[in-house]
């Protein structure tokens, strides 16, 4: 595929870079190693993404923001419809363009606003099967989101493990917030697993951070967040290196933080945990080289 030049163009794609630089940093890390081409269409992916997230986290009423979705939906059924993004809107504008070049689902953002709808409507999970359907809409979306900008050798295979991997992401976030969500009036730890461990989170009840079986709840999920990473994992053979090394690089920096807070899940409900740094950078240069070392040993088998 052709490197994009044309400069309204790319004005659009550095727009939606700096935006994924300052608002999702974390996948920032694993896009920096993409060819420029496929860093720019995942960075439009997740600029819209963050602007969808942003409605639903925002400080308007309610009603603004379920009608601020709705427009969002109206700007995705355009795309999907063929039609050109507005003008000045530089997000759609790339995204456009990297829905053309790569046939991206966009159905896919229709699953995110739906979630992010859920959250207006501060819906609660009796079941992690209930939690699982939350968990695909606003984060399995943008695993095949990714995929399709990624490529696999498979698709068909690709898609689900896409999916468990966006599902892996979503519930360390889960488990890193709990305490921030509940004092916005969110509560996505299934309820049936609270009551095993003795926890109830209920609007202006005890919070997480007093409730002695808490640290339990957070161990007991973070089990199953490792089950769904192990699953999303099976992704890396079916991408080229580089796609396999940016999305292992976002899978590899989750996956630590999972880990610190199962390693102090009291700490984690007093305050939100985040790797430094270095850390990710580190998650980051290890997933290149081993992958690296990967490409260079397959191509040799091949002489």
């Amino acid at each position: 595929m052709s490197v994009t030049t044309r400069p309204d163009v790319l004005t659009a794609y550095r727009h939606c870079e700096q935006v994924t630089r300052s608002q999702a940093r974390n996948f920032a890390y694993g896009i920096a190693l993409l060819p420029a081409d496929k860093r720019r269409a995942l960075s439009a992916v997740y600029a819209y993404a963050r602007r969808i997230d942003d409605i639903g986290d925002g400080d308007l009423p309610s009603g603004e923001k379920l009608a601020g979705l709705q427009a969002a939906r109206r700007d995705i059924a355009a795309l999907q419809a063929g039609e050109p993004a507005p003008a000045g809107d530089q997000v759609l504008f790339a995204l456009r363009d990297a829905a053309d070049r790569y046939a991206l689902p966009l159905s896919a953002f229709a699953e995110l606003i739906d979630g992010c709808e859920a959250d207006v409507r501060s819906v609660s999970y009796p079941t992690f099967d209930e939690l699982e359907g939350y968990c695909r809409c606003v984060a399995g979306s943008i695993g095949r989101l990714s995929l399709a900008v990624f490529g696999s050798s498979d698709p068909a295979a690709a898609a689900p493990l896409a999916d468990a991997l966006g599902i892996a992401l979503q519930l360390t976030n889960i488990l890193r917030d709990v305490t921030e969500d509940f004092g916005n009036g969110r509560v996505y730890l299934p309820a049936d697993d609270l009551s095993r461990s003795g926890c109830r989170l209920e609007p202006g009840g005890e919070p997480p951070a007093k409730q002695a079986g808490m640290p339990e709840v957070i161990r007991f999920e973070a089990e199953r967040a490792r089950g769904w990473y192990a699953k999303g994992l099976q992704l890396m053979p079916l991408l080229d290196w580089r796609s396999a090394a940016s999305a292992g690089t976002m899978a590899g920096i989750y996956a630590r933080l999972l880990d610190k807070i199962t390693a102090a899940p009291q700490a984690a409900l007093a305050h939100r945990m985040s790797l430094p740094t270095r850390e990710k950078a580190a998650v980051a240069a290890r997933a290149l080289a081993g992958l690296g070392r990967r490409s260079r040993s397959s191509r040799a088998g091949s002489r």
